[in-house]
C-alpha cells in the first residue's frame, strides 16, 4: 500500500495564500498591502495558537489532580462516569441543536469520537490512578504525539520513518521506568496500572487522526456536544445502575468536594478543554496539537508535589526518556537548502 509522508497543513507554518502578482502586491486605500495583511492574519493565528495550546497545558495538567480528588470518595468507575455526565450535561443544549442537522456517517463518527476520546479515557485514567500518582499519570500522558504517529501510519496512510521508530523504542523505555514506580513513589515490580495510561493516549492519538481526516468540515464545539451527548447516557446507566454512587455520596466524609472535583474536571477538563482542543486540531495540526503534552507533564510534577507527592531520580529518568522519544518520533526531516 502506497503511503504518504505527514505533510501537514499546518495554519501556523504554511505560506500565504497566493492570487495573481498585481493582487498579492496590491496596496489598499488605507496604505497596507495585501501581503502584510496576510502576514498579520498569520501571526495573529500563531498568537491565538499557542495561547490555546498553554491554556490547554494548564487545564489538563491539572486534571490528574483532580481525579486524585474525586477518588477520595468514589470509585474508578464512579469518577469516570461523573466526569462523561458533568460533561455531557453542560454541552446538552448546543448537541440538541445540532445533532439533528447531521447525517448518518457523521453521527457514527462522532460516537466513536465520544468513545476513543472521552469516554474510554475517562475511565482508563480513573482506574490508572488509583495505583499511580497524579505525577506519573501525567507524565505517561505524554505518549499521545506518537501514538499520532503509529495511528496514522498504520490506519491512515502516514509514512513511519526510522526517526518514527527509534523515538518509539526511547519512550517505551522511559514508560517502562515509570511503570516501575508505585503509587507512593517507591520503586519495585512493574506496576501494570501504567498500562491503562498508555492505552488511553493510544485512544487519543486515534481520535487525533480521526477529526482531522473527517471531521475537519465541523465545528468544534458540534464535535465536543454531539460526541459527548452520545456517549453519556453509558455513563448514567453505569453510574445508577453498576455502581454504590448514591451511598458514597450519602455516608463518604469528602463526598462534597470530591464530587466537586469530578464536576469540575468534567465541566472544564472535559467539555471546554475538548472544545479549545477541537478548535487548535482544526486550525493547525494533529503534531502541533498534541504538544500539549509536552507541557501538561511539566503542570502536572509541580502541582503533584505541592500536593506532597514523591517523585525519585528514576521518574525523572523516565520523564525526560518518555518526552525525548516524543520529541525525535515527531521531528520533520530538515529540507535541503537549494545551491546558488
Amino acid at each position: 500500500m502506497q503511503t504518504k509522508e505527514i505533510q501537514p497543513r499546518d495554519s501556523l507554518h504554511e505560506d500565504a495564500p497566493h492570487g495573481d502578482a498585481p493582487h498579492v502586491n496590491a496596496v489598499h486605500k488605507n496604505g497596507q498591502s495585501t501581503q502584510t495583511r496576510f502576514g498579520n492574519l498569520r501571526s495573529n493565528k500563531q498568537v491565538v495558537a499557542w495561547a490555546l495550546l498553554i491554556l490547554l497545558a494548564i487545564i489538563w495538567g491539572n486534571s490528574f489532580i483532580l481525579i486524585k480528588k474525586s477518588l477520595l470518595a468514589y470509585s474508578a468507575g464512579e469518577v469516570g462516569a461523573l466526569r462523561i455526565i458533568a460533561a455531557g450535561l453542560a454541552l446538552l443544549p448546543i448537541a440538541l441543536k445540532h445533532i439533528g442537522g447531521l447525517n448518518g456517517r457523521n453521527r457514527m463518527l462522532l460516537l466513536v469520537i465520544g468513545l476513543v476520546g472521552s469516554f474510554i479515557p475517562a475511565f482508563l485514567f480513573a482506574k490508572a490512578q488509583t495505583q499511580l500518582s497524579s505525577s506519573v499519570t501525567g507524565i505517561l500522558n505524554a505518549l499521545t504525539p506518537l501514538f499520532v504517529v503509529v495511528i496514522g501510519a498504520i490506519f491512515f496512510g502516514h509514512k513511519f520513518t526510522v526517526r518514527n521508530a527509534v523515538g518509539l523504542a526511547i519512550s517505551f523505555v522511559g514508560s517502562i521506568v515509570l511503570a516501575l514506580a508505585k503509587a507512593g513513589g517507591e520503586l519495585g515490580s512493574i506496576n501494570f496500572y501504567a498500562f491503562l495510561v498508555i492505552l488511553a493516549t493510544l485512544c487519543y492519538g486515534l481520535n487525533l487522526n480521526i477529526i482531522k481526516a473527517y471531521l475537519g468540515s465541523l465545528r468544534p464545539v458540534v464535535i465536543t456536544a454531539v460526541s459527548l451527548a452520545l456517549v453519556m447516557p453509558g455513563a448514567v446507566v453505569y453510574l445508577f445502575g453498576f455502581t454504590d454512587f448514591t451511598y458514597h455520596l450519602q455516608t463518604q466524609p469528602t463526598a462534597g468536594w470530591s464530587l466537586l472535583a469530578v464536576v469540575t474536571l468534567g465541566v472544564i477538563g472535559t467539555a471546554i478543554a475538548l472544545i479549545l482542543f477541537n478548535r487548535l486540531v482544526q486550525m493547525t495540526t494533529p503534531m502541533f496539537t498534541s504538544f500539549t503534552t509536552y507541557l501538561i507533564p511539566i503542570v502536572a510534577v509541580i502541582v503533584g508535589v505541592l500536593d506532597g507527592e514523591v517523585l525519585l531520580p528514576m521518574h525523572f529518568v523516565g520523564m525526560a526518556a518518555v518526552i525525548a522519544g516524543v520529541y525525535i518520533a515527531n521531528q520533520r526531516p530538515k529540507q535541503a537548502k537549494p545551491k546558488l
